[in-house]
């Protein structure tokens, strides 16, 4: 039996005590997120479909996604996603819907595949929940899960490692506990048996092995665990701590000149609007929390508290533009310590508060953060010497900035006013997500229909004993629990506005606003040089050549798809040895 290793030793009292007692209120109703899932490692070829759209790119790490995006693993491809305290990791061969993604519910639609949910901690209030074709699966406490779903008449296999989960379908529950697995079959009537749990494969270990990096992680007595990536600060940089600004960290990696928020590209990405992408297979925690600041001769970064769950950014920069500024020309710096952050995107007084204080360290400008005129009186140290500028057409299609950037005189950029938003709108390449390639169609997959709306987890006993009920009657054949958010009916098609949308007295972009921007997706932009190969560790960057996002004619339906290679114990049969797996 495998524990998730943060669930052992003296952690998790420590852990409950400084946490539990801060939890996040509720957002108010148009208030974004305040986590997300971010792609964590992509080991093959993988798929990415964003919400509302039709078509395929190839998924890159770091890439945010959130409710209605879907993502697809290829043959012989991996990836994991990390939302807050909890990870999931998919297997070849396995379609995966981000259905549901609030402050408080995680929800998965799993149409088909393999799929490992670890939970490092379940505060009170939050549900886990994975929706399959034959039920829903509720996760009730903080361990490690396993669903195989094959497509087709094949059984599905649910294993418990640590924890416990009930299984809903039909009017009928069913828990799951800790070491227990079960097998169920049919759709009507769904069938549901115990069996032993099946043995350890390939997939299994190189979860645990993640899930072991996780735990021992040094750089988790710096930042919280709520926020995602913080492991991959200990191989590319160094802590230290800093009279005036705490622990900061130092990345290492990093060439000459280097300064935050260059080695990326800007993507459109609802609710939030214009995201930055950092490129450095590092660049996630350092680039949606805390702050920047030049210390010495080097950039740091600076997390937020360690005890409190923080709110993700898109960004945390300030643009610049204005009639003084170049014209065609978007500029952007990266925020300092203690300087307040004023979202481009819809908020209320509340979510702009706590964004800036679970982003930092004794934040003491709490008078100012709700005047959204006190932009123009701040004296940012960043803007000097930290200025990042780029054609406008290049900013609005997504294009990676690196050598894009764009020389800017100080004379100039002291004219340059503060903007409460980006002047530019996004091209349809910005908001088609994933990595840019050449010449690939936009293939099409066969969407599930009679889908029902995204739901809570269920209700249940924590202490339900296990009871095998086989033949359940069912209402009728269990859907997809999968809920994609699609365009209006009769939706203008994407255009590019050439005139710039001036900026509108600090007031963020109003509902009706996002609205208009936001009318279709098609491919992504034109394959880079530079994206993202400068410093993508080779296990996970894409192969320009051989990599391409499958085509409908040759990726297989739910349906239709051959039944994967075996890699658990059936019910009724032998055990055997698990197929072989490509090492990850």
């Amino acid at each position: 039996m495998r524990r998730v290793p943060w669930m052992t030793g003296s952690f998790l009292p420590l852990l409950a005590g400084a946490v539990l007692a801060q939890q996040p209120t509720a957002p108010a109703a148009g208030d974004p997120p305040a986590r997300v899932a971010r792609v964590s490692f992509i080991l093959g070829t993988v798929s990415l479909q964003p919400s509302g759209d039709t078509g395929w790119t190839l998924a890159t790490v770091n890439y945010p996604m959130t409710a209605g995006d879907r993502i697809y693993t290829d043959s012989g491809a991996r990836t994991e996603l990390q939302i807050g305290l909890v990870t999931a990791r998919a297997d070849e061969g396995t379609d995966l819907t981000v259905t549901n993604l609030t402050d408080q519910l995680v929800q998965l639609g799993l149409t088909q595949g393999t799929l490992e949910v670890s939970i490092y901690r379940l505060d009170p209030g939050d549900s886990v929940e994975v929706d399959t074709p034959r039920g829903a699966l509720a996760l009730l406490a903080p361990g490690d899960y396993r669903i195989d779903s094959p497509p087709g008449d094949q059984a599905m296999v649910v294993a418990v490692g640590h924890g416990s989960l009930q299984w809903t379908a039909g009017g009928v529950a069913q828990v799951v506990q800790e070491g227990q697995a079960i097998q169920v079959t049919g759709i009507n009537p769904i069938q549901v048996a115990s069996i032993p749990r099946p043995p350890a494969d390939a997939f299994d270990q190189w979860s645990a092995e993640r899930d072991r990096s996780l735990s021992a992680s040094p750089s988790a007595q710096y930042v919280s665990r709520d926020v995602p990536g913080y492991e991959d600060l200990d191989a590319n940089g160094s802590w230290s701590v800093e009279g005036d600004y705490g622990p900061v960290w130092y990345p290492t990696a990093v060439p000459a000149g280097w300064v935050p928020y260059r080695i990326g590209h800007w993507a459109w990405i609802e609710p939030w609007g214009w995201t930055w992408v950092e490129h450095e297979s590092w660049g996630y925690a350092p680039f949606h929390y805390g702050r920047w600041a030049y210390v010495g001769t080097r950039w740091g970064w600076i997390p937020g508290p360690v005890d409190v769950r923080p709110y993700y950014a898109p960004a945390l920069v300030v643009f610049l533009g204005g009639s003084s500024f170049q014209a065609g020309v978007q500029a952007w710096f990266p925020l300092g310590p203690g300087e307040p952050y004023y979202p481009w995107y819809h908020h209320d007084d509340e979510y702009r508060r706590r964004i800036n204080v679970t982003n930092m360290r004794n934040f003491r400008d709490v008078a100012h953060v709700n005047d959204v005129t006190y932009i123009n009186r701040i004296q940012y140290r960043n803007r000097s010497v930290a200025t990042t500028a780029v054609a406008t057409t290049a900013f609005q299609n997504g294009q990676p900035v690196g050598r894009r950037a764009i020389a800017v005189d100080r004379n100039t950029l002291g004219r340059a006013a503060i903007l409460p938003h980006p002047i530019a709108l996004p091209a349809r390449t910005a908001a088609s997500g994933g990595v840019p390639s050449p010449g690939v169609p936009r293939t099409r997959r066969p969407e599930w229909v009679n889908a029902p709306a995204p739901r809570p987890a269920p209700p249940a006993s924590r202490n339900q004993p296990l009871v095998v009920q086989r033949n359940v009657p069912a209402a009728g054949p269990t859907p997809v629990l999968i809920t994609r958010r699609t365009p209006p009916p009769q939706q203008p098609a994407f255009h590019l506005r050439q005139q710039a949308m001036q900026p509108d007295a600090g007031r963020p972009l109003e509902p009706q606003q996002i609205q208009n921007l936001q009318s279709g997706k098609a491919a992504g932009p034109r394959r880079d040089p530079e994206y993202p190969a400068h410093a993508m560790p080779p296990a996970q960057r894409p192969t320009p050549a051989t990599q391409r996002p499958t085509p409908a004619a040759q990726r297989p339906t739910p349906a239709a798809q051959p039944a994967p290679s075996a890699r658990r114990t059936p019910a009724a049969q032998p055990a055997r040895e698990p197929a072989k797996r490509p090492k990850p």
